[in-house]
């Protein structure tokens, strides 16, 4: 009875009730049993309720490690997934979200499933504690860190999915303890190292996928030790050596994927002799020598040999010897020899890819019975010149399973039979580029519905383009380049709303483009270049904001001005407008094209400025403005384009320095500034030592630089003579010397100007309208448009009743001058009139104390309307009525005339109108003297402007010279009108009326 007790104490001790249990039977003397059988049965009971309690207990304990490792890995996240937001105390964890515990094992973990859960952060070594897991699967997360060793501890695991993630490190050694493990996924990671030897010791091992990792190392020669692998994925790693021939003996093995590593040598026989393989993939590889017989004679599904060394030429039983084929890749590689006409009995056939080999011969007829999902001969030597050789498209036309076809980069010619325009209508590639295929495109190439690219560049095509091709809605790749077209563009290449990449270049078309291109939406790649186009540029092709590659439209015949929309290409790479008949001034908006890396502009005729805005195109790598009409001077702020790297501004106008700027360019190699009228000094730093290339020929004035450059050398001034004459004096004396000179020959002027005006034999002709003789420059309307940057606001200086005044810069006499343009409102009525009056007015006047006139311009807009402007000498000091009455509530500093300078200005109005009205023959009424029309000069000189409603009186013989509008009714603007009326007779009162308002 007492070993009865002892065996249920020993059977159900537990840890809590160890010790009391002990002490309490070892302190009872040995007879205790026999003298007191109640208390036997009292122990007994209480050591069994003991049991019972402690038994729960533990129970309760082993639900607890398990709840604690699975929070142990959620708290290891650095990011919680709200998929694990189920995953709290309290709650039965056998429910939570990717868990399955065991029927057998009550709460027990069986497997852990969180694939695409977006899990973040690393697998905590915890998981090692989960003793009774069996699947565990956390593919298609972010998961980071190695993977735990712990792993090993998962004795009873069996799948095992760790795939698409981000883990690192080298792949434990303690996988190899799990003996079970059947299915092993660690592909798409980071892992690094060889392929752990201990995986050898999983001899249950069915699929292990280590594919998209960077592992090293030899393909290892253990895998024969895996009797039960059917699939082993090992591709995209960095495997070399060669492929181990022991491989030839898993008879299991169904798949093999040994793709996209650095694997040499042979392909061993014994992978042909496989009877349950179906695939093999060995492309992307560096494999050599001849395909084994074995392959080719078996029951292969896949072959996949693309890009590698392989040669050799292919079986005459082909189709026979692999009836089981469906996919037959072998581009890429030196096979030679014709395409076995026995291919055609491969009836399983689903696709074939010979390319870029060595191919001869014709295409076998019989190949086109086949009915292949693709048909894949380009880049090799095959040829077709007569109708038969052609044969085998007719038969491909019954094929309803057709999606690809390509032939370039072979050597057939001929004519491409119609039947062409017959194959299947789910057909979505058609390619036969480069070849000598000629005669004309087919009209019926719009009967391909689903076609998404066409390529018939690099041909003889003759003809134009077929207006079918406007059907072909789905297309989004059409090359026509390199070919013999001819006529214009198609106007239903605008229904091509898909088209991404369109190129027509290098053929014989003509006319304009077609303004629906605009309707091109998706357009990323488009190129017209070396073609007959002409006519002006659409705007409608510089609004594709979808063009992000290149625009080309070089080597034509546009004409016309460069659209203001070329601003809205913010995305384009290239952009090539060379060789073309464009003029006009180039927009400012070129510098929001912020992406451009090459822009050549040059061969046209562009005149004006090189705009200063292209500075702020950063990413410019290429500028060429070459051999165009451009003048002024070369941007100083071109010097900041720092990424430039090469620069030509040849053969154009251009006048100044080069600016020092220029030298701070990092990265220019090459500068061709040749041709121009540069003068001074050439820099000595930066681009301006590279002798080759820079290219400054054809400015004769240039002077200085390295030595190397031949250049004379600047003057400079004599030491000498610093040395005896201090320079004050020096500046001084030539400044007094000057002033002498310019009064001597401003008072012979006078002189004999004065004498001629008064001479009664002197009569004065009618004036020329033009006014363009030898003293007047001529100027047209791109050249003003271009000095006042476009007539823009922030040039606008004035207002009249007859137009408006904008100030500008313009290059006069190899001199930047800033003028006033004054440019005439013609839709103003009496503005014409009063252009001709001011023209012919001024025309007349030379006084120190009259505006002066430069030039006048009478020409058409951009838009061909007229234009009208006058050319004045800009007053920096503006009006007289600004400093007489201004502006109070300013920003800018209130100007005061002082005593002295107002009795100057004063004299000098009073010496303007005593020359109007007495030295002047004939002599002329202002008939607007106001402060408005009085400017004042940078010496605060007063000069009498503002001739628009003159009246030039008749001269001493009795000839009226001028019959104008201006004489009818009142004279006068705002602010002043002449006291007296208009008559002839009344003509005096308005010379005293003119002195009197004075």
């Amino acid at each position: 009875m007492n070993d009865i007790y002892l065996q249920a104490f020993l059977l159900f001790r537990v840890k809590h009730t160890k010790e009391l249990k002990l002490v309490l039977l070892n302190s009872m003397p040995e007879n205790s049993f026999k003298i007191f059988p109640v208390l036997k049965l009292l122990i007994l009971s209480h050591l069994l309720l003991l049991a019972s309690n402690s038994c729960a207990q533990a129970l309760l304990s082993t639900n607890e490690t398990d709840q604690d490792v699975l929070l142990a890995l959620k708290a290891g996240l650095s990011l919680q997934s709200d998929s694990l937001a189920s995953w709290e105390k309290g709650t039965d964890f056998c429910w939570w979200i990717g868990v399955i515990c065991s029927h057998r094992h009550k709460h027990r973990v069986l497997a852990l499933n969180l694939s695409s859960t977006g899990l973040v952060g690393s697998i905590g070594p915890s998981i090692g504690n989960l003793t009774h897991l069996r699947s565990l699967d956390l593919s298609c997360n972010l998961l980071n860190g190695e993977i735990p060793p712990q792993i090993g501890h998962l004795a009873h695991m069996s799948f095992l999915d760790l795939s698409n993630n981000s883990l690192q490190g080298e792949i434990p050694v303690t996988i190899g303890h799990l003996p079970w493990l059947s299915y092993l996924d660690l592909s798409n990671n980071s892992l690094r190292g060889e392929v752990a030897v201990g995986l050898r010791n999983c001899s249950h091992l069915v699929s292990i996928k280590l594919d998209l990792n960077h592992l090293t190392g030899g393909i290892p020669n253990w895998l024969v030790d895996l009797p039960m692998l059917e699939s082993m994925s090992l591709g995209k790693n960095n495997f070399t050596g060669v492929i181990p021939p022991s491989l030839g003996n898993l008879s299991s093995l169904q798949e093999v994927y040994l793709n996209d590593n650095h694997l040499c040598g042979p392909i061993p026989e014994g992978l042909g002799t496989l009877g349950s393989l179906n695939v093999l993939g060995l492309q992307v590889n560096h494999l050599s020598g001849s395909v084994p017989q074995t392959v080719f004679n078996s029951t292969l599904v896949h072959i996949g040999m693309q890009m590698n060394e392989l040669e050799g030429t292919l079986p005459t039983n082909l189709g026979s010897s692999l009836p089981k084929i469906k996919y037959l890749i072998l581009a890429e590689n030196h096979f030679k020899g014709p395409i076995p006409a026995s291919i055609a009995n491969a009836t399983t056939m689903r696709s074939i890819d010979l390319s870029g080999n060595n191919f001869t011969g014709i295409v076998p007829p019989e190949i086109g019975t086949l009915c292949p999902d693709y048909l894949l001969l380009n880049k090799n030597q095959l040829k077709a010149s007569s109708v038969q050789d052609w044969e085998f498209i007719t038969p491909l036309a019954n094929c309803t399973v057709l999606r690809g076809v390509t032939l370039q980069n072979n050597r057939f010619g001929g004519v491409i039979p119609s039947s062409i325009s017959n194959l299947s209508a789910q057909l979505g590639i058609l390619d036969i580029r480069f070849n000598e295929i000629s005669g004309r495109i087919p009209n019926g190439i719009g009967n391909l519905p689903k076609l998404f690219k066409l390529g018939l560049s690099g041909n003889q095509f003759t003809g134009h383009i077929p207006e079918s091709i406007g059907r072909l809605k789905l297309l989004q790749f059409l090359r026509l380049e390199n070919n013999k077209l001819s006529g214009a563009l198609p106007s239903s290449l605008g229904n091509l709303t898909q088209l991404q990449y369109l190129s027509v270049d290098n053929n014989s078309l003509e006319g304009p483009l077609p303004v629906n291109l605009g309707n091109l939406q998706q357009l990323i790649w488009a190129t017209f270049s070396n073609n007959v186009l002409s006519g002006p540029l659409p705007g409608e092709i510089f609004s594709l904001s979808s063009l992000s590659y290149i625009l080309d439209l070089s080597g034509n015949r546009f004409s016309n001005y460069l659209p203001s929309g070329v601003g809205r290409l913010t995305t384009l790479t290239y952009l090539y407008i060379h060789g073309n008949n464009l003029s006009g001034v180039l927009p400012d908006s070129l510098s929001n094209c912020q992406n451009l890396m090459e822009l050549r502009l040059d061969d046209n005729s562009f005149n004006g400025n090189i705009p200063t805005s292209i500075s702020k195109m950063r990413g410019l790598v290429l500028l060429n403005l070459t051999k165009n009409s451009l003048t002024g001077t070369i941007p100083q702020e071109l010097g900041f384009m720092n990424g430039m790297e090469e620069l030509y501004l040849a053969k154009n106008y251009l006048i100044g320095q080069i600016p020092g700027t220029m030298e701070s360019m990092a990265s220019l190699y090459r500068l061709d500034i040749s041709f121009n009228r540069l003068v001074g000094q050439v820099p000595k730093n930066g681009m301006f030592t590279n002798l080759t290339g820079l290219s400054f020929n054809g400015n004769a004035k240039l002077c200085g630089g390295i030595e190397e450059l031949n250049l004379p050398k600047c003057p400079t001034e004599s030491v000498e003579h610093d040395r005896r004459i201090p320079r004050v004096i020096r500046n001084a004396i030539a400044v007094i010397s000057i002033i002498i000179l310019a009064c001597f020959i401003v008072a012979l002027i006078f002189l004999f100007s004065k004498k001629a005006l008064r001479s009664p034999s002197a009569k004065t002709m009618t004036v020329d309208p033009s006014l363009l003789d030898g003293m007047y420059p001529r100027l047209s309307f791109s050249d003003l448009f271009q000095a006042t940057n476009g007539f823009s606001a922030d040039n606008l200086i004035g207002m009249g009743q007859y137009g408006s005044v904008y100030k500008g810069e313009i290059l006069l006499k190899d001199l930047v001058t800033t003028i006033a343009v004054k440019v005439f409102d013609l839709e103003q009525p009496g503005s014409s009139k009063s252009f001709l009056t001011e023209c012919k007015a001024l025309s007349k006047i030379r006084h120190r104390n009259l505006n002066r006139v430069i030039t006048c311009c009478s020409c058409s807009d951009l838009n061909q309307n007229d234009f009208k402007a006058l050319v004045l000498e800009f007053m920096f000091n503006g009006s007289l009525d600004k400093w007489l009455h201004p502006k109070v509530d300013s920003s800018y500093h209130v100007n005061v005339l002082t005593l002295l300078q107002r009795l100057n200005i004063a004299a000098d109005i009073a010496a303007a109108l005593d020359y109007l009205h007495n030295d002047c023959h004939p002599s002329i009424v202002h008939c607007d003297v106001k402060p408005r029309n009085i400017l004042l000069g940078e010496d605060l000189v007063a000069r009498v402007g503002d001739f628009g409603l003159t009246k030039i009186l008749t001269d001493p013989l009795g000839e009226q010279l001028i019959n104008s509008k201006s004489s009818m009714g009142i004279l006068g603007t705002i602010g002043y009108v002449a006291p007296g009326n208009q008559k002839p007779y009344m003509l005096f009162l308005q010379q005293s009326a003119q002195l009197m308002h004075f």
